[in-house]
């Protein structure tokens, strides 16, 4: 393909991917962490998912109360969103390491929900603190699971509850340790 049209091309198709597959890791872990689904913003992610998670879950079940379906869709949208940067760029790529980059960009985006989660709640509750926001609960209810452990072993200092800042720490750490490994897996190197 001409060089001048495979960079937005690359861009748009990326771009578009990355937005969806955000929405069924959003629907994945609101799930996971009973999210109120009567959320409105939780609504919106329901109906933009649906349609293409309903069929899928004929054909693959849940297990253990895991959906699945939602992971597979995961799995194989990024797959696709890989595989066609890479054919726009010209360029050929293995299967198992389409495979192996594809998790790595899944993992990476779980950690930047978390992280982008737990940065726009302690932003929030520092501007509004105590009002109701549909926005608020919904990441109350995604980041509770990891900052409620912290906060029996992280007391308040002075009214101040740092346990955002201890997760943010600690993700990012946990990030830097997991993320090359799927490199050296890839056999070439750091992914990230």
């Amino acid at each position: 393909m001409n060089s001048y049209l495979s960079s937005p091309l690359s861009f748009l198709l990326s771009t578009l991917f990355s937005l969806y597959i955000l929405a069924v890791m959003l629907r994945f872990l609101l799930q996971l962490t009973r999210a109120d689904f009567y959320n409105p913003l939780s609504q919106f992610i329901v109906k933009i998912t649906t349609p293409v998670l309903r069929p899928l879950r004929r054909l693959i079940p849940g297990w253990g109360g895991v959906d699945v379906a939602a992971l597979v869709l995961m799995l194989v949208l990024q797959m696709l969103s890989v595989w066609l940067v890479f054919l726009l760029a010209g360029r050929g790529v293995d299967p198992l390491a389409l495979l192996i980059v594809s998790v790595a960009q899944l993992v990476d985006l779980t950690f930047n929900v978390f992280i982008f989660a737990i940065l726009i709640q302690a932003v929030l509750s520092w501007i509004t603190p105590g009002t109701y926001n549909p926005v608020t609960s919904v990441l109350f209810s995604l980041t509770e699971p990891v900052l409620r452990p912290l906060r029996r072993v992280v007391p308040p200092i002075s009214g101040f509850d740092l346990t955002p800042l201890v997760a943010l720490l600690g993700l990012q750490v946990v990030r830097m340790l997991v993320m090359p490994l799927f490199g050296l897996l890839a056999g070439g190197g750091p992914l990230h």
